[in-house]
């Protein structure tokens, strides 16, 4: 585990509180699956992986649990949940019927420069798409999902949806690696930003939730292929 965190003393910066930046890197590597389901979580380690004494990483490890991404067992271990395919389907429920409404608000109301902004990331999406450049995609992609959120002026709720959806979003990157899956994420985001350009709501809400459907309807055949991985 050790390996994963390398570096990690450097990254943090020392102007803000602690507990939340070991959060963030921890939820990372989860939902990155560098830190696969199962791994057991050393605190000790994680303490001198990033130079901290045993409250902020207590407290990270907390915030992780909440999100049902870590199981804690007390005065035995800590380890990184299984993806659950029964909580992956209610966070895509409820991330489909907020960010349909969300698109649905932007098309009514076209934005030239949030349209500007939205085909900039899908273009950056198509090099790291080409790239093979699975991580950076990823990223960018969760990006352009915060943007619209941001632009509807719901910035609340995409913080809602992050905390819900760690499970769907290990099973996406999953998925990820598939061929053709990376390709498909930007023809995608390409249809919505042109359905929002034009002012189509409907039309965005179609394109929406057909991109939001693609892993979930696979899930059962993932998990066939990673059974260690779920519940």
């Amino acid at each position: 585990m050790n390996a994963v965190f390398a570096g990690a003393q450097r990254l943090r910066d020392r102007s803000r509180h602690a507990a939340p930046q070991v959060f963030d890197l921890i939820r990372e590597k989860i939902v990155s699956l560098d830190l696969a389901p199962g791994t057991v979580l050393s605190r000790p380690e994680l303490q001198a992986s990033f130079g901290l004494s045993a409250t902020p990483i207590r407290d990270a490890l907390l915030r992780l649990q909440e999100e049902g991404l870590v199981d804690i067992f007390p005065q035995s271990a800590t380890v990184v949940s299984r993806i659950d395919l029964t909580a992956a389907r209610q966070a895509q429920f409820l991330r489909r019927a907020v960010e349909q409404e969300v698109v649905r608000t932007l098309a009514l109301s076209p934005d030239r420069a949030l349209i500007a902004r939205l085909q900039a990331f899908v273009t950056e999406q198509g090099i790291f798409a080409e790239q093979g450049d699975l991580a950076r995609l990823s990223a960018s992609d969760e990006a352009f999902h915060r943007a619209l959120c941001e632009a509807a002026d719901v910035p609340d709720l995409w913080d809602l949806i992050r905390r819900r959806s760690g499970h769907i979003d290990r099973l996406r990157r999953l998925h990820l690696p598939v061929e053709g899956k990376a390709q498909q994420i930007v023809a995608d985001h390409r249809r919505i930003v042109a359905a929002l350009a034009e002012g189509t709501a409907e039309a965005a809400q179609e394109a929406l939730r057909d991109h939001l459907s693609k892993s979930i309807a696979l899930g059962d055949e993932i998990r066939a292929q990673w059974p260690a991985y779920f519940a």
